[in-house]
């Protein structure tokens, strides 16, 4: 099992803006500046908090925004009512290491759902994109508990006003 992080926060660090919300972002470019596609293909299983499906729920066609993964929303709701997108409830901790070994997972949610996972030292691979913006203030990316954690820079990308940064964990053996 492989477990990814891929998003974009903006200059100072925010994934969104402090009413949780991603205008912003959606003003800045589109996916199809980046490598979205490619990294999606290799995806077997999506995992999100209920705010990041709140914001796409309501878009066009959004049964197909994910098609070729299995989509999981952490939430209390016990059902979603958008095909495709699955309600889990618990510890994403316990729930991810029930997940088939062979699966690729990407985390498409922020802190609440990260930090467990940086906590316990799961995540393999970050690729963060840097939008050209600043917000002052907003919901940060990365909130885990204060402990040093090492990752090591693997490439870099530019997508129109876009930087990617990929990140791989470093062992600790």
């Amino acid at each position: 099992m492989a477990i990814f992080f891929y998003g974009c926060v903006s200059i100072d660090g925010y994934l969104a803006d402090k009413n949780h919300k991603l205008d912003w972002l959606h003003q800045s470019g589109s996916v199809e500046e980046t490598d979205y596609e490619h990294f999606y293909q290799s995806m077997d299983t999506t995992i999100m908090g209920k705010r990041t499906f709140d914001e796409i729920k309501d878009m066009e066609n959004v049964e197909d925004f994910y098609p070729t993964t299995k989509n999981y929303v952490f939430t209390h709701a016990p059902d979603l009512a958008v095909k495709g997108f699955i309600s889990v409830s618990g510890d994403v901790v316990d729930f991810i290491k029930q997940i088939d070994s062979g699966k690729n997972i990407w985390i498409v949610d922020g802190n609440t759902i990260l930090a467990p996972l940086l906590d316990h030292d799961m995540v393999d691979s970050m690729f963060i994109q840097i939008a050209p913006v600043l917000l002052g203030e907003g919901i940060p990316l990365f909130s885990q508990s204060e402990q040093l954690k090492r990752f090591y820079l693997k490439e870099v990308k530019q997508y129109g006003q876009f930087a990617e940064l990929v990140y791989s964990k470093v062992s600790s053996s």
